[in-house]
């Protein structure tokens, strides 16, 4: 029956199954499932029901939402990829109209306090208006796109299934898009299994963890992977966007070139890196930090001296990063295109 193995060891593993099991459960007012260790969320709201997720799923994934009925939240966001986009450093909109930013990725947007690579969105329930009404995005107008999805008798069912009456708004819009968005927490990477005990890191993947927590934790902070902060990473303006980050927002000096920090998880997924996507790879990354930081008054104190490390090192960090993709999350069907 045991098969040769110890019968301590074999309840042993039992046990860690059942704590890991146990580690992600719905948790606060919101209901939303997060391992025990992680903070509360960040955001204030109206918990998530399942009938609000499918209709935002249904809404994230219909291009009614864009002027020319081409372009939908997916376009730029591909479930796949960590809902960030891969195929070009800079996101693509209506009439192939390039923007100036890469699309970042989606995911744990409840512990968010602000959105965009330049902070200028402070809640999810507003954040989809930006990219709806930017004329390089979505370029529709909010009003025209309810007036779309009321003259729809399957959207105007959902929304009374939803909100109790089939009157579609723009705030319902958004609150519904915020719903699905909200569903779409990443916690299970290796590295989550090795925190729950039910993993170990390899030598390799240890090394790399160890040089992460001594070079990349102030900024990219764990569980999260990012302190939700702006910093000025030291990249070099670009001579064609001109884009100065979260200055462009609150007009104070001291945010130039400061931007969003971005999480490191499923880093694997969400290539092309950088706000404008001008880092193909890791390791293009790393040579950044080495010897690319470009010193100015704004730049974060602890890139002063840059990110020394050898190329055995670097390997060993991107092994310990590779323990951050969570596939069960890229590949999750309840996050896909709706079939039905």
């Amino acid at each position: 029956m045991w098969k040769g193995r110890d019968h301590r060891t074999l309840v042993l593993c039992a046990l860690v199954a059942l704590l890991s099991s146990a580690a992600m459960v719905e948790r606060g007012a919101l209901g939303l499932k997060y391992p025990a260790s992680w903070p509360e969320p960040s955001y204030i709201g109206a918990a998530p029901t399942p009938a609000g997720v499918e209709l935002g799923r249904r809404l994230f994934y219909d291009p009614v939402l864009s002027r020319d009925s081409i372009v939908s939240c997916s376009s730029c966001h591909l479930s796949y990829t960590a809902f960030a986009h891969v195929d070009h450093a800079l996101s693509h909109g209506i009439r192939d109209s390039i923007g100036t930013r890469n699309a970042p990725a989606l995911m744990n947007l409840a512990w968010n306090k602000a959105f965009m690579w330049d902070g200028a969105v402070n809640h999810l329930d507003v954040q989809a208006l930006s990219p709806i009404n930017h004329p390089a995005e979505m370029g529709e107008e909010t009003t025209h796109v309810v007036e779309k999805l009321q003259r729809i008798p399957a959207y105007r069912a959902r929304f009374k299934e939803v909100f109790g009456d089939s009157v579609i708004t723009g705030q319902r819009l958004l609150k519904a898009l915020a719903q699905f968005q909200l569903t779409l927490i990443s916690c299970g990477s290796k590295y989550d299994r090795v925190k729950e005990g039910s993993e170990t890191f390899t030598e390799q993947e240890a090394k790399g963890y160890a040089l992460f927590r001594s070079n990349c934790n102030a900024c990219h902070r764990e569980p999260l992977f990012t302190t939700g902060e702006f910093a000025n990473n030291g990249l070099p303006l670009d001579s064609a966007l001109k884009d100065i980050g979260r200055m462009g927002v609150t007009k104070a000096p001291e945010d130039s070139l400061r931007f969003k920090i971005p999480t490191l998880r499923n880093i694997e997924f969400s290539f092309p890196y950088m706000h404008d996507g001008r880092s193909k790879d890791l390791r293009a990354v790393l040579e950044h930090y080495d010897h690319g930081i470009v010193t100015s008054r704004t730049l974060a104190p602890e890139l002063a001296e840059g990110i020394l490390l050898t190329p055995n090192e670097r390997t060993d960090l991107i092994a310990f990063l590779l323990t951050l993709s969570d596939r069960e999350f890229c590949f999750n069907p309840d996050h896909a295109f709706p079939r039905q």
